[in-house]
């Protein structure tokens, strides 16, 4: 497995991490060996915290997998079918979402409900873009109001269209089906069973002193914090290290969160996105061409890839605290694999 490691450029990643600014920390696992590790930048910049391989990174929309696994679990359970549609459990809530959108369309971004965070719409990751107070916005339920009101773009099942709502209609569907919170099913149900002692959705006003404040440019001290909810959901938002990521793959793969069908319905591809270059699955991205896994997420003063390569045990991972200066290193990490 150590065939991965010849195609390792430190210099390369070092190079771009200098040039863009990058602030984070790079990691590839093979194995139980770890063959390359960078921490680049702080945490806490006001304070001259260094970023560390133990360091917390938001994983803004890469959470979404662990979504996705919560609701295949209620599925495994007999409590939910991919088939479901979702306008019964919702009830008088959203009325505008068709009845013909099932569970699988929201996982597989094929829905066509209309978006509260739009991603074709113009907006950039500084702007304020929530209509609801940040401070409100702890719990699944405190969301309806930025997500009512938003009509059908496309029928359901017509195309791929991204869609954050989609993963927040989920997360209300967990709660509903599942008589519990949102968090506490996902801590039950996909931490806890993949041993991921260091992932969680704290309030970002209630930071552990182990997490990184999230940045918008190379310098200065203007974070993230009024931008975004002030705890994660559906939609985006978990906390994790570069470990944990590594910790979660092989936990997932190996049946840990939910058994072999169900891990198949996760990444059977569905649908290409070449505007992307890569494809999707129900939850989570896959490279274009090869069997490799992708969690990938992008937000106000977050950036975050995590790739894994089920046949050489192989994770690379970038997690970053800024908006600014991933891409490079990132498109480094995914050479990789090419």
């Amino acid at each position: 497995m150590r065939h991965w490691t010849v195609q390792i450029d430190e210099g390369a990643v070092d190079a771009a991490a200098t040039e863009t600014g990058f602030t984070g920390v790079v990691a590839i696992d093979v194995g139980d060996e770890r063959v390359l590790e960078r921490c680049y930048g702080f945490a806490h910049r006001a304070l001259a915290v260094p970023n560390t391989p133990g360091t917390r990174f938001a994983l803004a929309s890469g959470s979404k997998t662990f979504t996705a696994l919560a609701v295949l679990r209620l599925v495994e359970q007999g409590r939910l079918r991919l088939t479901d549609p979702v306008r019964p459990i919702l009830g008088a809530d959203l009325p505008l979402i068709d009845d013909a959108v099932t569970i699988e369309h929201l996982l597989t971004h094929t829905s066509g409900i209309g978006d509260y965070l739009d991603e074709e719409a113009d907006w950039q990751p500084t702007d304020y873009v929530l209509t609801v107070p940040v401070h409100l916005l702890a719990s699944t339920s405190a969301f309806l109001p930025m997500l009512e009101g938003r009509p059908q773009k496309f029928s359901p099942g017509e195309r791929f269209g991204y869609c954050n709502q989609g993963f927040m209609v989920l997360a209300l569907v967990i709660e509903r089906v599942a008589g519990s919170g949102f968090h506490e099913f996902v801590e039950k149900e996909v931490f806890v069973p993949a041993s991921l002692t260091h992932t969680g959705f704290p309030r970002s006003d209630d930071l552990p002193g182990d997490a990184a404040l999230g940045y918008f440019e190379k310098a200065g001290n203007h974070t993230n914090v009024l931008h975004l909810p002030v705890r994660g959901n559906g939609d985006g938002g978990a906390y994790t290290t570069v470990a944990d990521l590594h910790r979660f793959w092989r936990a997932l793969l190996a049946g840990r969160i939910v058994g072999p069908e169900f891990v198949d319905e996760l990444t059977r591809p569905r649908n290409d996105v070449p505007e992307e270059g890569m494809r999707y699955a129900a939850g989570l991205w896959l490279h274009a061409t090869g069997p490799q896994l992708i969690m990938a997420g992008y937000d106000a003063g977050v950036a975050a890839r995590s790739i894994h390569d089920p046949g050489s045990g192989t994770t690379a991972t970038v997690l970053s605290n800024s908006s600014r200066g991933a891409g490079a290193v990132v498109d480094i990490v995914q050479g990789f694999f090419d």
